[in-house]
């Protein structure tokens, strides 16, 4: 890629990761309440609730998160490509 695709390509980068983290939060939400119930994941911090149920919360929150920003990044970089037709990688 060149320097000029480069510093290009940073914006969208940063505007798509952005989003990522925005759609990630808003479909972990919608996902966490119907599977228990509640508006949020536990705190870890609060000791009435168990180690089961905080991990649990964090494993799906974190296996949310990262596959929705993935696909959101690789969208992003796939309109980067058929725009430039160059690869940002």
């Amino acid at each position: 890629m060149s320097t000029v695709s480069k510093t290009l390509y940073k914006p969208l980068s940063l505007v798509t990761s952005i989003l990522g983290g925005v759609v990630a939060g808003a479909v972990f939400g919608q996902i966490w309440k119907r599977i228990a119930d509640e508006p949020t994941a536990p705190d870890p911090k609060d000791l009435r609730r168990s180690n089961t149920e905080v991990l649990a919360g964090a494993a799906v929150q974190g296996l949310i998160f990262g596959l929705v920003r993935a696909a959101i990044d690789r969208a992003g970089a796939r309109g980067y490509k058929a725009v430039t037709h160059e690869d940002p990688a």
